[in-house]
């Protein structure tokens, strides 16, 4: 295609249609009239070669092409639309958007406190949280529609800037009612009991199913679930144990009373931050934010199952930030 053809307007206007899953919706969002609209991207298509769009009278949907051509141009509109804050974040105070993803478990101990810390601390930053396993943030980070994501990892994966933060312990979690009960349980225990594991694929279920094929035992899955809070409210009811990375559930809602026992041997998972190399100011801040922020928690909070991992540039970041405060 002709650089005199393609314009910034042309990913806009088609990403607004697939969004909007119709011309007449995304004429009223975008403020372009729908014949113009039509024709616009009838042309878009003609000159590419390829149909972009199904249309129905259900609406309109992205063809096999087009969902390429959608995930090509929502990732450049997305640069496009940071660069003002880029180069406003070169020159001074960190501004603009991030997003930034979080396991579902560490969303749990972290989210919360991230969040806080940066509305004092970086005022001008905006946060996009996505939560997610991360195979799932993997995809993302490629993509680049993610910027950076704190992840659960069971071994290190190519092809990604990562920078260890911690180790967790995966623990089990029984319901309230569950009786006297060792505070360790055996992975052939472990294996006899009802389990609500993670659905494939996900790093801890790898890291599960391989500890279990090694021992020789065969879990006992009664129900597969995407996030963690799922997991924590099927034992809330009394329907299944949970194997979770992470020791410390009173400080979650509702879930005070949930018994929470050691697996021997132990399960660990490794917290990192991952992304597909040079951040930008933003970004670097909000990173900076969150190993401040995890130090602050271990430090106050030390049973919770981690362990600090040593890494030579994490305490100096850590506490610029927390001096920043």
């Amino acid at each position: 295609m002709s650089s005199s053809f393609m314009q910034l307007r042309h990913l806009r206007y088609f990403t607004g249609i697939v969004d909007a899953g119709s011309f007449c919706q995304a004429a009223a969002t975008i403020r372009v009239a729908q014949p113009a609209l039509s024709q616009q991207i009838a042309a878009l298509e003609a000159e590419l070669g390829v149909a972009l769009l199904h249309r129905s009278v259900r609406g309109v949907r992205p063809t096999r092409e087009g969902k390429v051509f959608y995930r090509e141009a929502t990732s450049i509109l997305q640069q496009v639309d940071q660069l003002r804050s880029i180069v406003r974040s070169t020159a001074g105070e960190a501004e603009g958007t991030v997003r930034f993803g979080m396991s579902s478990a560490l969303a749990a101990s972290f989210a919360c406190a991230l969040m806080e810390a940066s509305r004092t601390a970086l005022p001008k930053v905006r946060l996009h949280l996505v939560t997610g396993d991360f195979l799932q943030m993997k995809l993302l980070i490629a993509s680049r529609a993610l910027d950076i994501c704190a992840v659960l990892e069971d071994a290190p994966t190519p092809g990604v800037t990562r920078q260890p933060l911690f180790q967790q312990r995966l623990y089990l979690v029984r319901p309230p009612d569950a009786g006297e009960v060792a505070p360790t349980v055996s992975l052939g225990e472990l294996a006899e009991l009802p389990l609500a594991l993670p659905t494939r694929p996900s790093t801890v279920r790898d890291a599960l199913d391989r500890t279990f094929e090694v021992a020789g035992v065969m879990p006992n899955c009664i129900a597969e679930v995407d996030t963690f809070a799922s997991a924590l409210s099927l034992v809330r009811a009394g329907l299944a144990n949970a194997i979770i990375p992470k020791g410390d559930i009173p400080d979650i809602p509702g879930h005070e009373d949930l018994r929470l026992l050691v697996i021997d041997p132990p399960i660990h998972m490794t917290a990192c931050l991952i992304s597909s190399g040079d951040l930008a100011s933003a970004a670097e801040a909000v990173s900076a934010l969150l190993i401040a922020q995890v130090g602050k928690v271990l430090e106050v909070r030390p049973h919770v199952g981690c362990e600090l991992i040593a890494v030579s540039d994490l305490a100096s970041k850590a506490e610029a930030l927390t001096a920043a405060e």
